[in-house]
């Protein structure tokens, strides 16, 4: 195998990983997202907030956003209304539900609680009894 050829599996394997977190991540950053939020946000502002967040580009695509926030929505996490836009298609906007709230202190400390273990194991000597 040659090194471009391994180069391209590495990336490869690289994008699979990042989409599989993602996938894991998705429910967690836009509840945190709409959590804080002052307003109720329509999906491209949510989009335009994690574009912001952590320095660099989110890696949370914005067409894969709509399927969570309705799943969410389903679930009862989050409300949603439909308002009409002068520019364009009307606007679905969300807002944190009380269960919401409730589901993203719960979520909050399973992620801490995962990030530290993970942070654990790969630290030097981190994985030893």
């Amino acid at each position: 195998m040659d090194h471009s050829t391994e180069a391209q599996d590495q990336d490869r394997l690289s994008q699979k990983f990042q989409k599989e977190l993602n996938a894991g991540l998705a429910s967690l950053v836009l509840l945190s997202v709409l959590d804080q939020a002052d307003e109720d946000l329509y999906g491209y502002q949510i989009a335009k907030r994690l574009q912001g967040t952590g320095g660099g580009d989110a890696p949370i695509k914005q067409g894969a956003l709509y399927p969570v926030l309705r799943q969410l929505a389903a679930s009862g996490l989050l409300a949603s209304r439909i308002v009409p836009s002068y520019a364009g298609p009307p606007r679905r906007y969300y807002r944190m539900t009380p269960a919401g709230r409730e589901a993203l202190a719960a979520w909050r400390a399973i992620w801490q609680s995962t990030r530290d273990f993970v942070d654990g194991c790969m630290q030097p000597g981190g994985t030893t009894a």
